[in-house]
């Protein structure tokens, strides 16, 4: 290390959010960046501690420590190349992971002031497509094809390093465009879609074909690809929001989180709506009920529409303040409240809050009827019991999103030519967990026509 003390010299500072006043009339990114000077020394404060926490931490197991050293010294060439030997898309985790590694650093025991590791790295990324060392690697083909189904984190993640080993990757996306949640989820103040259109094009100038429009039904897989295909990887994500049926859910006014987001996003894009179809938070009193990160995006995009209030209510009890959490101590990430950015804009947050009924006039949203609830120890063990604390009330809102999660797909059998990855395997998660899942099952890919070969060749 060039500077083993700089950790106990320079504090963490953090590039930070544009001004609220600024930044709620747009769609533009939220976060800004420091200069080059000030990153270099927020990667000096890498302490290249004995037992790298952060490493554990991370699902691709980047090497902070290694590309933080690189940085600091100024080789940013260097830093790109150890950053990327583990992790295919910084420019995505670099703005949106909720960094693991961060809350394992070591310094955040010792001080709660961890090394900038995600902003460290979005600064490498950016500055390496800047310089041209990214460039189109063209690998020597194995006359082995492999369809991915789903461009989202986990599948292009998957497409990229078989791509890599030599494979012919198709893939298969049902929308227009590839990303998955990083385009259709996600806001484009978190992530700016240019970011994903320049990273498609790098993989397209590598050789992998993407068939957008085409959505592949289970039933296809195994009686079509699984022929037509050497391998087929599934990363189909989780489809099925999880609803509320309740009284009034059919009212208008009622929807997804996902239907207001990704309709905003391809709003953005150029994509126009009839007025009945638009569906928006423009002079409206908001409910979103699940506090989560999707409901957070929900917050953000419906002040960006002009929204009159934003209320977000979650059935769960508060999350202690932190920012340790005994129930999860370090190196574990801490389960302690969150506020972001778009919480930062203004919003009312209410926890331990039932929901009974939604309540319209003519067919349309006018309110929430909600209800405070406790959580009691279940005397036969398992999940808490819910039991009424206070009395019944209502939300005014004109708008309400449904922000609960996703459930988990079930898969019919398949073909031992079919792998399954990402959330499609494993539940809803985060970005840098699907695109683990996508890089392990190429390699089980791989694995599984070294087998095949080797079995071939024994007979």
């Amino acid at each position: 290390m060039g500077n083993p003390k700089a950790f106990l010299e320079i504090h963490r500072q953090e590039a930070g959010y544009r001004p609220i006043h600024d930044r709620i009339h747009d769609f533009g990114e939220v976060e800004q960046t420091l200069n080059t000077h000030q990153r270099r020394e927020q990667a000096s404060r890498c302490m290249d501690c004995g037992v790298p926490f952060c490493h554990w931490a991370c699902p691709l197991g980047n090497k902070a420590p290694e590309w933080n050293d690189a940085l600091y010294k100024g080789d940013w060439e260097l830093a790109f190349r150890l950053l990327t030997s583990t992790n295919p898309f910084p420019e995505f985790t670099g703005r949106i992971c909720p960094a693991l590694c961060e809350k394992a650093c070591v310094l955040n025991r010792f001080n709660h002031e961890p090394t900038t590791n995600r902003e460290d790295e979005c600064a490498i990324i950016e500055a390496a497509f800047r310089e041209g060392y990214i460039q189109p690697r063209m690998p020597e083909r194995n006359g082995m094809n492999v369809a991915v189904i789903g461009a989202g984190p986990a599948g292009l993640a998957a497409a990229n390093a078989l791509n890599q080993m030599g494979y012919t990757v198709t893939v298969f996306e049902k929308n227009e465009a590839a990303g998955g949640l990083l385009r259709y989820g996600i806001p484009n103040f978190k992530l700016n879609k240019a970011i994903i259109d320049r990273r498609i094009r790098l993989m397209e100038q590598e050789g992998i074909a993407f068939h957008y429009g085409e959505a592949v039904p289970y039933a296809a897989i195994s009686s079509q690809l699984a022929l037509q295909f050497s391998a087929v990887v599934l990363a189909t994500g989780t489809p099925t929001a999880r609803d509320l049926p309740i009284p009034g859910r059919d009212l208008k006014g009622v929807h997804f989180a996902l239907e207001l987001l990704s309709q905003q996003n391809r709003v953005l894009a150029g994509i126009e709506y009839s007025k009945e179809e638009r569906i928006t938070a423009r002079g409206k009193d908001v409910l979103v009920i699940g506090g989560g990160d999707t409901g957070s995006d929900c917050i953000g995009t419906a002040h960006r529409q002009g929204c009159k209030s934003v209320t977000q209510i979650e059935i769960m009890p508060r999350p202690a303040e932190g920012p340790d959490d005994p129930q999860n101590p370090w190196p574990n990430w801490p389960r302690t409240l969150k506020t972001t950015s778009s919480h930062e804009e203004g919003c009312t947050r209410r926890w331990n809050i039932n929901s009974l009924e939604f309540l319209g006039e003519n067919g349309h949203l006018t309110g929430g009827k909600v209800q405070e609830i406790d959580w009691k120890p279940n005397p036969d063990g398992g999940r808490p019991v819910m039991v009424e604390k206070g009395k019944p009330e209502i939300i005014k809102a004109e708008l309400c999103l449904l922000a609960m999660g996703f459930l988990k797909p079930e898969h019919p059998d398949y073909p031992a030519n079919v792998f399954v990855c990402g959330d499609a395997q494993n539940g809803a998660s985060l970005v840098v967990r699907a695109m683990a899942s996508g890089i392990d099952t190429a390699r089980r890919v791989h694995e599984y026509f070294i087998v095949n070969s080797k079995s071939s060749t024994r007979k």
